[in-house]
């Protein structure tokens, strides 16, 4: 499942060989690894989840050796069991093992994020509501979580600051009240750009239906009833999106009350690497 460019991902995962093989390169393999020795090896699932970062980790072997063969058994966003081989990568051992740490750093890390994205989705069944992520990632390696929430079967809030307008409790503070924050926002924005605001009571939600100009509602850190309540109120006029306090086993009951969507910033921000190893 490629969804972004290589392309796009070289450079975080350029960087993240530059940060492992230092100013010197691999002084291990260098000493101990006679020079033209090849393998073939693979990258194992040591337990059950869902990959992602298959793509990365083979753009990691192809920086560091062009000429190594690559094939993927198992592509991200499919489902693994423990023993199941998602890659085979064949040629220059010292090579392989130059890139295996990167390789698995990010594989492993990723394809975290997708089974546990993949385990809020299924609290999702029989319902129309979304799995969303947040900007809650880490620094410098957005698009690629965020692409394992793809793989996961969630879906992509906004990647960053510049693509939508949400106005959050403290833009509505600084702005002086959501009357002024939705007139000022209704009156920048094009034609292109999408209108979000944050409310946490139901009085707050009143307001912004009663001045307009929003495309969507965050309802943060609602109780289920009231959020019930508040996609009654909005009857269909916003898209309405559920966050704070979203855990796992609180999704199937927030999805009954008919959101469009809940947001997770825990899917990025605290998901457990999943155990990947590369054997030869």
């Amino acid at each position: 499942m490629t969804l972004i460019p290589d392309l796009l991902l070289e450079p975080m995962v350029r960087h993240a060989l530059h940060e492992d093989l230092g100013a010197y390169g691999d002084v291990t393999t260098r000493a101990v690894i006679p020079a033209g020795t090849t393998y073939a090896a693979r990258i194992n699932a040591r337990e059950a989840g869902v990959v992602s970062g298959l793509q990365i980790a083979a753009i990691a072997f192809r920086l560091v050796d062009p000429a190594l063969k690559i094939t993927t058994r198992l592509g991200d966003g499919a489902a693994c069991a423990p023993g199941d081989t998602l890659m085979e990568i064949e040629g220059s051992a010292a090579s392989i093992l130059s890139a295996e740490r990167v390789a698995l750093n990010f594989a492993g890390r990723l394809s975290g994020i997708a089974t546990l994205t993949a385990g809020f989705v299924k609290e999702t069944a029989g319902t129309a509501t979304r799995v969303t992520c947040t900007r809650k990632t880490t620094p410098g390696l957005r698009a690629a979580e965020k692409l394992a929430v793809l793989h996961g079967g969630g879906f992509n809030h906004r990647y960053g600051l510049s693509d939508a307008i949400l106005i959050k409790d403290n833009h509505i503070a600084a702005a002086g009240g959501i009357r002024a924050a939705l007139q000022a926002a209704t009156a920048s924005a094009s034609h292109m750009l999408k209108i979000e605001i944050e409310v946490d009571t139901l009085d707050q939600l009143a307001q912004v239906l009663e001045v307009g100009g929003a495309d969507v509602v965050l309802l943060d850190n609602m109780s289920t009833p009231d959020l019930a309540r508040a996609v009654e109120m909005v009857g269909g006029r916003l898209v309405t999106e559920a966050s704070g306090n979203m855990r796992r086993e609180r999704v199937a009951e927030v999805c009954a009350t008919g959101v469009d969507y809940v947001s997770s910033g825990a899917l990025t921000h605290s998901a457990r690497t999943l155990d990947l190893g590369l054997d030869f």
